[in-house]
């Protein structure tokens, strides 16, 4: 059974002891009116999911949950919210780790603790007609207590790394309030700022990648973002490229 938390207004969460996907949930709720700030929270899904409808891991012990947002925003300016949603989670969860472990963010949605994948977010929308946002959802979820183990890329739990004493609901409280920060933030000073400060997190700057398209496989050196969100990459045989979709492999 999921216990209280005490959350500040905008955020009303809806629990659930089990549950096919909290994101769906959340949608449904959009659509039918739900207030931004709409948490939709459960112990554990059936039928998680993550990028390009990849399963997600759901057992008991972690957190899932799905936030509900109406930002007043044409939708490619609320796909930066990826990059605070995964920066206010970063910063969250290194609030936690031990002063040794690196909290890190992976483009353009994972966030990662000392190298291995512990988290990861899907942002899903919908327009109104025209040009603006009618609701945007984003979905996290965060290996606490277990991380699957058939899986092709390192992962790992925050218990594994030190993260002692750490409950899905105290994650929640410590998220909803650092997102509420940096939500701010990008309302108030756009994207900019919150730009900078996940590049400070981010994996794998620097150094190589490899970067999966539709059809295409390139590697090169990851060396910024735009001002957009896009990933850019130097390669040796193509020059700059810039990527505002795909798979990224730190090498």
């Amino acid at each position: 059974m999921i216990l209280e938390i005490d959350l500040s207004p905008p955020f009303r969460v809806i629990r659930f002891d089990d549950i096919g996907s909290t994101s769906d949930e959340a949608k449904q709720l959009a659509e039918a009116g739900a207030a931004h700030g709409t948490l939709v929270w459960a112990a554990s899904q059936s039928q998680g999911r993550g990028r390009r409808g990849n399963s997600w891991h759901s057992p008991p012990g972690n957190l899932y949950v799905s936030l509900v947002l109406r930002p007043d925003c044409v939708p490619a300016q609320a796909m930066q919210l990826t990059f605070v949603a995964s920066l206010a989670l970063a910063d969250t969860i290194a609030a936690f780790a031990p002063a040794s472990a690196e909290v890190t963010c992976k483009w353009p949605n994972d966030v990662f603790i000392n190298h291995q994948k512990t988290a990861g977010l899907l942002l899903e929308s919908s327009t109104s007609g025209g040009a603006g946002l009618d609701w945007l959802v984003i979905g996290m979820g965060v290996n606490i207590a277990h991380a699957p183990d058939d899986v092709s890329q390192p992962v790992t739990s925050l218990e594994a790394e030190g993260c002692t004493d750490l409950t899905p609901g105290r994650l929640l409280e410590a998220f909803c309030a650092c997102f509420t920060e940096h939500y701010k933030q990008w309302l108030d000073d756009g994207f900019a700022s919150q730009r900078e400060a996940w590049l400070l997190r981010a994996e794998g700057r620097g150094g190589p990648v490899t970067v999966n398209l539709e059809g295409e496989s390139f590697a090169g050196r990851f060396v910024d973002l735009d001002e957009t969100g896009a990933l850019i990459v130097d390669t040796m045989n193509s020059g700059r490229r810039v990527v505002t979709a795909g798979e990224v492999f730190i090498l």
